[in-house]
C-alpha cells in the first residue's frame, strides 16, 4: 500500500513540462520507491519510498531525478498519506459540495505571512469586483474556494501574483477536491 504523495508543479499543462506518466512511474521505481501508481497527467504519484528520507528529501531527489532524465525541474512536494488526509480534515470549507469548486494548494513549506496576506488582499479585491471566491493560508495548505469555476475566478488569477517578502513569486501546486479525494482513496488513508 502506497504511503507517500508526489504532487508535482506544471506537467504536461501547454505544451510545456512533456512527462508522460509511464516515465515518471519509472523515474520513481528507479529511485528505489515501491507501490508506485500515477493518477491523470499532471503529475500525481504515490508512492511507498524505498529509504527513511523525509517528504523535502524525496521531492528533491526526485526533482533531480526528473531533471536529469527529461530535462527540466518541476517543483515537487512530497507528503504523506497522514498529511494528505489532514489536508481533508482542515478544509475551512466543509460546506461545500462540489469537488470542482473546491481546491488545495500544496507549497513546499508554509508560503510566509506576506504570502498570507496578499492572499487575503487579493480576495478582498476580488470580492470588490463581484467574485464570490473564497481562501484560506493555512500553513503550507492553500485552500480555494470558486463557486463559479476555476477558470473565471479572479481570485485564482491574483494569487498567481502574490509574491514572498522578498518579491520572488511563491511556487505551489493546485488540485481539485475531486483529485484530493482520489489521491486520499489511492493512499487509503
Amino acid at each position: 500500500m502506497p504511503t507517500h504523495l508526489a504532487l508535482l508543479r506544471g506537467i504536461n499543462v501547454g505544451g510545456a513540462g512533456k512527462l508522460p506518466m509511464a516515465q515518471l512511474r519509472e523515474v520513481l521505481e528507479g529511485l528505489g520507491h515501491r507501490d508506485v501508481a500515477t493518477y491523470i497527467q499532471s503529475g500525481n504519484a504515490v508512492f511507498s519510498p524505498g529509504s527513511r528520507a523525509g517528504p523535502q528529501a524525496l521531492a528533491r531527489a526526485l526533482e533531480d531525478a526528473i531533471e536529469a532524465a527529461a530535462g527540466f525541474r518541476p517543483a515537487t512536494v512530497v507528503l504523506t498519506a497522514a498529511e494528505l488526509a489532514a489536508v481533508r480534515d482542515a478544509n475551512p470549507f466543509p460546506e461545500v459540495t462540489e469537488p470542482k469548486q473546491l481546491h488545495a494548494g500544496f507549497f513546499p513549506g508554509p508560503p510566509g505571512p506576506t504570502y498570507a496576506a496578499g492572499a487575503r488582499a487579493a480576495q478582498q479585491l476580488a470580492q470588490e469586483q463581484g467574485s464570490h471566491d473564497r481562501v484560506v493560508v493555512d500553513g503550507a495548505v492553500v485552500y480555494l474556494h470558486t463557486p463559479d469555476g476555476i477558470g473565471r475566478s479572479r481570485l485564482a488569477e491574483l494569487l498567481g501574483r502574490v509574491k514572498d517578502e522578498h518579491g520572488a513569486k511563491v511556487l505551489g501546486t493546485f488540485r481539485n477536491w475531486a483529485t484530493v479525494t482520489k489521491l486520499l482513496d489511492l493512499l487509503d488513508a
